[in-house]
This record gives structure tokens, sequence and C-alpha cells, in this order.
């Protein structure tokens, strides 16, 4: 079987685990690799097993974060068990939805928001 992974690139890859764990209830599944000056140069997280990788900036790697003044050309989709739950994590870290959370059939509940580091997310829960 293939897996395909997201690796994502942030400005400040701190605060991106901080709001990752509290607004989505991530966890960190590796450690982060801490550069010599101090970026993170890779870390792991997951959501009841739907896992993505993450890191600061670099330049010389041809990595940067997202540009706000622009859309996202992804949107991250995620399925949670409480999209409703998960949306009252992310609007209490500050950030606005840009849809729902709302029933959506035959796709199930759903919910659409930016998150402070400029990435496009999908909540998605399966309905019954």
């Amino acid at each position: 079987m293939s897996e395909l992974t997201p690796y994502i690139c942030v400005a400040d890859a701190r605060a991106a685990i901080d709001w990752y764990v509290a607004a989505l209830g991530a966890e960190v599944t590796h450690e982060p690799i801490v550069m010599d000056d101090g970026r993170v140069g890779h870390v792991e997280l997951a959501v009841d097993g739907a896992r993505w990788m993450m890191s600061d900036e670099f330049d010389s790697a041809g990595v940067a974060a997202p540009d706000p003044a622009r859309h996202p050309a992804v949107t991250l989709h995620l399925t949670v068990a409480d999209v409703d739950a998960a949306c009252a994590r992310v609007t209490a870290s500050g950030t606005t939805l840009d849809r729902g959370p709302e029933d959506s059939p035959p796709a199930g509940r759903v919910a659409v928001f930016r998150d402070p580091f400029g990435h496009r997310w999908f909540l998605h829960q399966r309905l019954a």
C-alpha cells in the first residue's frame, strides 16, 4: 500500500506545534529536530493516526511557509471523530471558520478554516 504524507512549512514551527496540539488535538509523534540556528528542521504530528511532517522555513532548501497575501494552493483534509468539538477548539484559539460546521450529505459533517500559519484545513466527520 502506498502512503501520501503532507510535509508542511510554517514561519514558526514551535508556535505551530503548540497550536496544532491545542486546537486539533494533535500529538507529537517525532520530537522536533532542532538545527544549529534554533529552527525546527523536522517534526511529525498526528491526529488519530493521520500524520503530517513540518519544518520551519529554509531558503537554502527552497522551503517556505504559505504567503498570507495569497490563498493556499493545497487543502489538508482531516477526518475527526467530532467536527463540532474540533471547531470549538479551533475557534477558541481565535481562528475563524470559513465554513461550517455543517452537514453536507453525502460527505458528512464538515468545516473549513485557515490556520494561523496559512494552511487551509477541511475537517470531516463521517455520519452514521
